[in-house]
């Protein structure tokens, strides 16, 4: 493996089953958590692509698509915010009645449960986001069903 200028090259070739990764923090959910969040992540040069937050009571949940993930979640924790990194299925599918429906019937003919789901439209391409199990079983499975998973290059540059 050859070292290059390109961050992206060595995720590609680590990352070979097109697993893309996403930030996860888990906070108080309270005034205030989401502009802590970002402004850390503005200080440390991260762009956010994609966010997510989900809240359950007095806490919840924020996920970010970001263009350098393990500065992303390293900046994060050293401010004392618990942080990780999930490797997420990122499937491109028609932006159509449907499309979505085609994406869960052949993850569920293959038992594949959705954790978390999202999705968004950019460029008039449509990208849904999967929290599964077994990201490179379902990755495998989409493929398999002529479906186009993503690289974290390709997720980051929709």
């Amino acid at each position: 493996m050859s070292l290059t200028s390109d961050p992206f090259e060595l995720t590609q070739t680590i990352n070979s089953m097109n697993t893309v990764k996403l930030v996860a923090v888990f906070a108080e959910n309270r005034p205030g958590q989401a502009a802590r969040v970002t402004g850390i992540l503005a200080r440390a040069n991260i762009n956010i692509r994609c966010i997510t937050v989900a809240s359950s009571g007095t806490f919840g949940v924020m996920k970010l698509l970001v263009n350098d993930p393990e500065l992303a979640c390293r900046a994060l924790q050293q401010e004392g915010l618990a942080a990780t990194l999930t490797d997420v299925i990122a499937v491109e599918m028609a932006d159509k009645p449907g499309a979505l429906h085609t994406v869960a019937d052949c993850l569920a003919a293959h038992n594949i449960n959705l954790a978390n789901t999202s999705g968004f439209v950019a460029n008039d391409r449509a990208i849904l986001v999967l929290e599964v199990q077994d990201a490179a079983q379902a990755g495998d499975v989409l493929k398999k069903h002529g479906l186009h998973v993503l690289t974290q290059k390709e997720a980051l540059t929709v």
